[in-house]
């Protein structure tokens, strides 16, 4: 079982660097909370029909999301993209056998550190390497966008953890 991590406060003033980290790290501890204390049954159930998400694919998705966005598009890195096959484009969402739910938590939460020392000593202001869509993007867009993708996801997380364990707001 993923172990229920320590969520920071949501940040509610201070200089925009502060408040985009802040959030960002409110949103990754969120999605892990709500992928904490289950079984790996409860993990990897398709919970809310026709949809196939599940909080596993959730947590390796963000994994993958993570190395992407900031080593791979910001610094141009050649890091392997985690949970990814030539197979199945939706690979993290659907394949269960890369790594225990243990395993993943780990990934994610070292995703997650890397992301943040890549971060901290550039600029908001500073580009990409690489272009994220079809131009080059500042970190600022980087953070905006991560948090974004995340609200987004721990949304799916919340109703999947509801019609599993009946959990609300965590």
């Amino acid at each position: 079982m993923i172990p229920k991590p320590t969520r920071p406060p949501e940040p509610v003033a201070g200089p925009e660097r502060t408040q985009l980290e802040g959030w960002l790290d409110f949103h990754r501890a969120t999605l892990l909370i709500k992928c904490s204390e289950l079984t790996f049954d409860q993990l990897t159930l398709q919970a809310v029909p026709p949809s196939t998400l599940t909080l596993l694919g959730l947590l390796q998705h963000m994994t993958l999301v993570e190395i992407w966005w900031f080593d791979v598009v910001f610094f141009d890195s050649a890091t392997p993209l985690p949970f990814s096959s030539d197979d199945d484009r939706d690979a993290e969402f659907n394949d269960f056998s890369f790594a225990t739910p243990e395993e993943v938590a780990e990934m994610f939460l070292a995703a997650c550190a890397r992301s943040r020392e890549l971060a901290a000593p550039v600029s908001l202001d500073t580009l990409t390497a690489k272009t994220g869509h079809k131009e080059l993007l500042d970190l600022r867009w980087i953070y905006t966008h991560m948090i974004e993708e995340y609200a987004r996801h721990n949304g799916h997380a919340d109703f999947l953890r509801e019609v599993i364990d009946g959990t609300t707001g965590l």
